[in-house]
């Protein structure tokens, strides 16, 4: 199995050499971008969605637990489903990082509604504890 393309932590759109924000033109692109944004806001950051975010930050530097990983796999699901509505979240993993024990590695796979295509993203997390 291939592991989908990373992401990093902050997950935040950077502009082109001119300053410019693209946007996607395909509808995969779009999705991906999409789900970056929903992971990486904090609940409360946005002005008019107060609660549209996962938060995921207010879980790093946690104790690397099974409930933290129980909690990262819950908040994505639950804002995956609340804000990304072009498609059905297949299973969220959280493993931990072979190499570092403070590092989870979380792989999310889902499907687009509109085709049925099957795509992952995946992101890496520190505890840092």
């Amino acid at each position: 199995m291939t592991r989908p393309a990373p992401i990093g932590w902050p997950l935040l759109p950077v502009p082109d050499a001119a300053g410019q924000l693209n946007w996607p033109s395909a509808l995969d692109v779009s999705v991906r971008q999409r789900i970056r944004v929903i992971l990486s806001v904090r609940p409360g950051e946005l002005m008019f969605h107060p609660e549209f975010g996962a938060g995921l930050d207010a879980l790093i530097h946690q104790p690397n637990t099974l409930q933290l990983r129980r909690d990262i796999v819950d908040r994505i699901s639950e804002n995956l489903q609340r804000w990304e509505p072009r498609i059905e979240v297949d299973r969220v993993d959280v493993e931990e990082v072979e190499q570092s024990p403070t590092q989870l590695r979380v792989n999310i796979a889902y499907r687009l509604r509109r085709t049925g295509r099957s795509q992952q993203i995946g992101l890496t997390l520190d505890t840092g504890t």
